[in-house]
């Protein structure tokens, strides 16, 4: 069997390396030869992450090449998309890009409809408010990272719809094994620019006070360049050799949010990252974040200012706690958050999708 991955981005793109490419050889396994086909390159990506406006000049080529993909995969089993084929295109055009006669899933890991359907524009919500709905509902197959996601497939009319957490691989992810009972304590955040800014920059006041207070230092991976600097903060350019090197060197990993609809839609990866490295976990309760997160066993849910600030304060003080809730959250990821558990059963949904379609 052959499979197209239509996937957003090519290997630097974390939804795409996650949730198609690290799918590639669970399904080589079972003799299913996948070929990638990504709309925007990695450079594209990289400018866009540095906000250099030469980001967009490579979207109509993109968008070229991801029509001229019609032909070159019409022979395939399964087209695996990621989100949608062109984005913000109507659904009548972006179904013509599909091959005919080929069954297509699609994986959905953020609400990306809200992009449209709460859209300002009048005139956006009227042209693309459903566009996703309707790709859902021609969907052979919807894979959703969340309850809320699944929701919103079910409600398009989606024939089909599994859950499908984002995971880390269990082997490459690990505790340090270091006994980080002494020394600086590290408060711990990974991300990308875009969600430093809604997330963490609001913080930083009250995360900068409980830093210095606890004498502890804030590390943070992946959140740009720019922004102003503090005392107690390090931030660190992400990539993919080094980031699980980067959590190990932290002893909190946390996740804010706000409770919007997109945050409803995130799947907690970094919280998975985290715990699969043995650190407990502070989040804000939102979201899929409620079921990642145990509050008291394998780290704490804060919503409050007063609350980010008392679980901060306790797992700084007691590193004990801390060595018992990063135990937790990593039995928690290998036996449901890890690519071991996942590979297979992703493997063989994607399979019986294609024979689906094909009947």
């Amino acid at each position: 069997m052959k499979f197209a991955l239509f996937s957003r981005y090519d290997r630097l793109g974390a939804s795409s390396r996650l949730r198609l490419f690290q799918y590639e050889g669970c399904l080589l396994d079972r003799g299913v030869e996948c070929e990638r086909a990504p709309l925007f390159s990695d450079q594209y990506l990289g400018n866009l992450y540095e906000q250099k406006g030469k980001a967009l000049s490579g979207v109509s080529r993109s968008y070229g090449l991801r029509v001229k993909a019609r032909r070159a995969f019409g022979g395939h089993d399964l087209i695996w998309i990621e989100k949608e084929a062109l984005p913000w295109i109507p659904w009548a055009i972006e179904r013509l890009v599909l091959p005919r006669g080929v069954p297509f899933a699609v994986d959905f890991d953020d609400a990306v409809f809200h992009r449209y359907d709460l859209h300002r524009s009048r005139f956006v919500r009227s042209l693309l408010g459903q566009k996703l709905d309707r790709l859902m509902a021609a969907a052979t197959l919807v894979t959703a990272g969340n309850e809320y996601l699944a929701d919103r497939a079910r409600r398009a009319g989606a024939a089909w719809v599994e859950i499908v957490p984002t995971v880390v691989d269990a082997a490459a992810y690990s505790p340090s094994g270091l006994d980080r009972r002494t020394g600086t304590p590290v408060i711990g955040w990974i991300g990308s620019p875009s969600t430093w800014d809604a997330y963490m920059v609001p913080m930083m006041p009250l995360l900068t006070g409980v830093a210095q207070a606890e004498a502890a230092r804030i590390r943070a991976v992946g959140s740009g360049i720019g922004g102003d600097a503090h005392p107690v903060l390090d931030r660190l350019p992400w990539t993919e050799q080094t980031e699980v090197a980067r959590i190990q060197e932290m002893d909190i990993g946390i996740m804010p949010l706000t409770d919007t609809p997109w945050s409803r839609g995130k799947c907690g990866y970094k919280l998975i990252q985290y715990m699969a490295c043995g650190l407990p976990v502070i989040a804000s309760p939102v979201g899929v974040n409620c079921e990642i997160v145990e509050d008291g066993v394998n780290g704490f849910l804060a919503e409050s200012e007063a609350e980010w600030q008392a679980a901060l304060t306790r797992l700084l003080r007691d590193p004990d706690l801390r060595r018992r809730m990063g135990q937790a959250g990593r039995a928690k990821v290998e036996a449901r958050y890890s690519l071991q558990v996942w590979g297979p059963r992703v493997a063989d949904i994607l399979i019986k999708a294609a024979g689906r379609g094909a009947a």
